[in-house]
């Protein structure tokens, strides 16, 4: 129980799936780094943009329920931009 007293509320899938996806995105980073081939590299590096995404989508259904700070969002994306 939390300190006021109530259950914290359950974790959703969408949490679940965020996790997952961006473990994944760095395993599959890892494994294009370490790749042999170019176009090893460029899979795994599709691969690993595309686990991103899809946990970017479940973090915007966290977001609309109010389960995560709308400034998480924006923060990861803020990674992403060149400078």
């Amino acid at each position: 129980m939390t300190e006021t007293g109530r259950k914290p509320p359950h974790e959703t899938l969408d949490a679940q799936l965020m996790r997952y996806w961006e473990r994944e995105a760095a395993r599959f980073d890892e494994l294009s780094a370490r790749a042999s081939f170019g176009w090893i590299a460029r899979l795994y590096a599709r691969k690993a943009q595309r686990a991103l995404e899809k946990a970017e989508r479940a973090r915007a259904k966290e977001v609309a329920r109010g389960r995560l700070p709308a400034t998480v969002q924006v923060a990861a994306s803020d990674d992403d931009s060149p400078s």
